[in-house]
């Protein structure tokens, strides 16, 4: 790749600095320093090698989080210690949310044991202020500061969809960690405003100075940089020992990333009359990551032909939820359910002249069939996704950051709306 041509340093942080790239406008470098910090900086120490080992922590989370549908500032990363981003304005709020009380938040709360667990997750919001010490902030605080950042300004919408957002991504960033047997127990991030597109997007870094990490959601086992906080003492076999955490850290992220994707979509057509009906459950299944096997077969005319198909898929042990796309009478959907243990969905292709008639051969079933019906193409691959998500984190997580995305595009077109009709 040809060398960067690097601006003026825009900003400088404790652990980072950010500069502009004259060849790539709106986009900036975010290069991570050797520095670990606590306390506001009152401890600060150098830790070689700990720029990589951020940079490499930041980039893969971000990348689990684009890859589920989030949208973030980052863009690529560059090299060991460094990361492209889209250039944002700040919001200088740190949002943080909580699944397990500890920390500060037993001192502002007195009387809550530690090990309390906040279902729904609990938010809050800290104003970055270093002179004083980050206060804790409301959110009739956030709104009446009114902060103007790249033309937009923050309102209740937007600290609603920051809101939102938080959970989401810690639902998420949690799921994932999970499968590594390890306990997201609180994490902060922080916003930005795309100065191109004034949208508000998840901004700054996510990495081990970002979270509490327990695994076996074991205190005394975290991996996170409450160690360093904690050191009564900073020797230099202390700085290994925390070395070694962040990259044990940056090593587990990668394999956040790794898809174990487990299951497939097989959908049965009783004629290819009905493929187009059929390429939309396949799409919608490719937006989930889930491979889709397209079949043509009739239990009517040829069932011992379905029973063989269905043989083929059940016998080399992939996890399969099958689709039945049988138009006039459905006899594949309730074939096939009757005949498996796994999940069967009937998607019939309604037509305007029969489909009031037609749809309750896929209604009303005879006792001991369990199969679904689901009109709508995408929403069958929706909910084949749903099943495989019970079990595969890359999957729900998609879902999760989609429900989002929905979320966050109706409160933006009701804002819209108002100032239209205003």
């Amino acid at each position: 790749q040809p060398p960067l041509k690097i601006g003026k340093k825009l900003n400088e942080g404790k652990t980072k600095q950010i500069f502009e790239l004259l060849d790539q406008p709106g986009l900036v470098l975010v290069q991570s320093k050797d520095q670990i910090t606590a306390g506001n900086a009152a401890r600060k120490d150098q830790m070689e090698g700990k720029a990589a080992i951020a940079n490499k922590t930041t980039s893969c989370v971000f990348k689990l989080l684009q890859e589920s549908g989030i949208k973030t500032a980052f863009v690529k990363q560059h090299s060991d210690t460094a990361f492209i981003a889209a250039q944002c304005e700040m919001i200088p709020i740190e949002w943080v949310c909580r699944r397990v009380a500890t920390g500060s938040f037993l001192k502002r709360n007195p009387g809550v044991k530690e090990g309390y667990r906040f279902t729904p997750l609990k938010m809050e919001m800290f104003f970055k202020d270093d002179a004083n010490n980050d206060p804790q902030w409301s959110e009739e605080q956030v709104l009446e500061t009114k902060f103007s950042l790249a033309g937009l300004t923050i309102g209740q919408c937007e600290v609603d969809i920051m809101n939102r957002s938080t959970v989401a991504i810690f639902e998420i960033l949690e799921k994932a960690w999970a499968t590594q047997n390890c306990t997201l127990v609180d994490m902060k991030i922080e916003f930005g405003v795309n100065v191109k597109t004034q949208e508000v997007v998840l901004a700054d870094v996510i990495d081990n100075d970002s979270w509490r990490l327990w695994p076996s959601g074991d205190r005394s086992q975290q991996k996170d940089k409450q160690v360093y906080r904690d050191l009564k003492e900073v020797t230099p076999e202390a700085m290994q020992m925390v070395k070694r955490n962040f990259e044990w850290v940056s090593e587990r992220v990668e394999l956040l990333l790794h898809s174990r994707a487990s299951g497939r979509v097989v959908v049965l057509m009783g004629s290819t009359s009905d493929m187009a009906h059929c390429e939309k459950i396949r799409k919608a299944c490719s937006s989930f990551g889930i491979p889709c096997v397209l079949r043509v077969t009739s239990a009517h005319k040829g069932p011992d032909e379905t029973l063989r198909i269905k043989a083929e898929y059940e016998g080399d042990g992939i996890p399969t939820v099958f689709v039945a796309v049988a138009g006039r009478s459905n006899g594949l959907g309730p074939v096939m359910s009757g005949n498996t243990a796994y999940p069967v969905i009937n998607c019939p292709p309604l037509t305007p002249d029969w489909g009031a008639q037609d749809v309750w051969s896929s209604l009303r079933m005879p006792s001991g069939l369990g199969c679904s019906t689901i009109l709508s193409p995408e929403a069958a691959a929706q909910f084949a996704a749903q099943v495989f998500g019970l079990t595969d984190h890359q999957v729900w997580c998609k879902l999760r950051a989609s429900m989002l995305n929905t979320w966050v595009s109706l409160k933006l077109a009701d804002k819209k709306l108002q100032a239209c009709s205003l």
